[in-house]
């Protein structure tokens, strides 16, 4: 059966397409706001630290589903982010520093919480995802992160960029800084758990960094950056679940590598920065 026959026929082949390219989009879109503000580590050390949300949550809930994955992943990111800030502000610790011991501490626990979870289920999934068996219940949760991440992204845009590239003058102009980073951390926050399903806790910062910085190594437009990237995660998406099934592998990894090879390939070819420069 070709994978046109396969979609037409088969329903979660249907709703992995529609999801991975809503989380692409999505996720693209806003990588733009990861490469502009540099914070790709950060990103790293806070996709980590949603595996001790999920456990946490499977230990509470006794069962693992997508709500309280959701709900505990947050929970996490949201917890040891905002624990960064608390102790850079409160000490002389730098928020960096701070992060990385927390967030190590609790992917510590998470991992040590593992071999003592009552679920049936391999958590395997959400490491690394499993997007060819989300539900029309997962669609609707992803759709509705991401449909509010990408209209407050959009409302709020140039607050948060003037925020992010020029603080005084933005306070000057009497914009809330305090207010939009946090905003900004929150929404990249939920960008993170909005792709639990299709690429998981482990690689999740793939998706959320690689489509905006791909688009970067061609222009410097910063709607071109946002835009390109929704468009290059989504069809990068796309594109990761049929490499998948023509190769028989999972589609997490599918769709991380199909970006990882469009960078490669942009990088050599760009004009501006590629090794073919002239």
């Amino acid at each position: 059966m070709s994978f046109i026959d396969s979609v037409i026929s088969n329903q979660f082949m249907q709703n992995a397409l529609l999801g991975a390219a809503l989380i692409g989009f999505s996720n693209g879109f806003f990588s733009g706001f990861v490469n502009l503000r540099r914070s790709a580590l950060s990103v790293s050390a806070l996709s980590h630290t949603m595996l001790p949300g999920i456990a946490l949550a499977i230990l509470i809930t006794r069962e693992l589903t997508q709500a309280n994955a959701f709900i505990g992943a947050l929970f996490a990111c949201l917890a040891v982010g905002l624990g960064s800030t608390l102790v850079s502000r409160n000490s002389r610790i730098h928020q960096d520093t701070a992060l990385s011991i927390i967030y190590t501490t609790a992917f510590a626990i998470g991992i040590a919480l593992l071999p003592i979870l009552p679920v049936s289920t391999s958590i395997h999934d959400w490491l690394f995802g499993n997007i060819i068996h989300i539900s029309i219940e997962d669609l609707n949760l992803v759709f509705i992160v991401s449909a509010i991440t990408l209209v407050l992204s959009n409302i709020f845009m140039r607050p948060m960029l003037l925020t992010l590239f020029e603080p005084n003058v933005a306070a000057a102009q009497g914009v809330p800084v305090r207010s939009m980073q946090y905003l900004s951390f929150t929404l990249l926050i939920c960008m993170l758990v909005a792709s639990l399903q299709a690429v998981g806790t482990i690689l999740s910062v793939g998706l959320l960094v690689t489509p905006a910085a791909i688009v970067m190594l061609y222009t410097d437009r910063t709607s071109a950056i946002f835009w390109g990237g929704a468009i290059i995660g989504s069809l990068s998406s796309i594109a990761g679940i049929y490499f998948a099934q023509i190769l028989n592998i999972q589609a997490g990894p599918a769709i991380i590598v199909t970006l990882g090879s469009l960078f490669l390939i942009s990088f050599l070819l760009s004009p501006r920065h590629g090794v073919l420069k002239k």
